[in-house]
């Protein structure tokens, strides 16, 4: 096992300034297809019980590109959620059966975020009832952090789920200007901690600047990785801390 840390340790040190983008909000609509042309290891996270879901699912997993399930949570602004929501008003029993059946219909997923939450993430037994599900199916939680007060990476280390954050939304604004401003800001976050996660969505202006940008970011000495590589880096390293930590005793 120590001999596995080590070594997968010296690759992360070898290939730092690590970068995760996920194309959020996949499957209303066939153009989101489109991103599957897009280079190197882009994640995405496909939203349940949508038309283009199971579609684009099969073809994302013949091309080995790594799937999240984008969970319809909450949010304070009431906003519609689509089919596969998790809501407030829901006991354990149905927010848990809600949560199977949207998993159930996308088996290829290695793990989850949420999409909007900014009131359920909030919610420390609700977050629990999530966790306790991906704890069972052996997913990560990756907190798309719509809210400063969430509560779900407090959850999935309670249940012991591999967890990790968003640093940028690459994408709020789709001017040129500002999606090369919120890149600037991911490549710099990358720079200092060896790693960043970013969201974009499926837009016309995303795609086109994702196209130009994703070659440069290879040249400029950026590695584009799925999302799972960053959260078994982050449990690698908090695994080497606690060696330390055990050995200076």
């Amino acid at each position: 096992m120590w001999l596995f840390f080590s070594v997968c340790i010296a690759c992360f040190s070898a290939n730092a300034k690590q970068i995760a983008i996920v194309i959020d909000d996949i499957g209303y609509h066939q153009r989101d297809l489109d991103f599957l042309t897009l280079p190197g290891q882009l994640t995405y996270s496909i939203l349940p019980h949508t038309p283009y879901s199971q579609v684009f699912a099969t073809r994302a997993s013949k091309a080995n590109k790594e799937l999240l399930l984008h969970v319809p949570m909450q949010a304070l602004n009431g906003k519609a959620l689509g089919p596969g929501a998790l809501t407030l008003d829901m006991d354990k029993a149905q927010l848990q059966k809600t949560l199977g059946t949207a998993l159930a219909s996308l088996p290829q997923v290695r793990g989850v975020n949420n999409h909007m939450g900014s009131a359920l993430t909030q919610q420390s037994q609700a977050m629990k009832w999530t966790m306790e599900v991906l704890k069972k199916r052996e997913l990560y939680f990756l907190d798309s952090r719509t809210t400063g007060l969430s509560q779900a990476q407090n959850a999935a280390n309670f249940f012991g789920v591999e967890n990790i954050g968003r640093h940028v939304f690459l994408d709020n604004i789709t001017t040129a200007d500002q999606l090369q401003f919120r890149l600037d800001e991911l490549k710099q976050k990358a720079t200092d901690h060896n790693f960043a996660i970013a969201i974009a969505h499926p837009y016309p202006e995303t795609i086109a600047f994702l196209r130009k940008a994703l070659p440069e970011l290879t040249q400029q000495g950026y590695e584009l990785v799925p999302v799972s590589q960053l959260v078994q880096r982050k449990y690698i390293q908090l695994a080497q801390a606690q060696g330390k930590t055990i050995s200076a005793r």
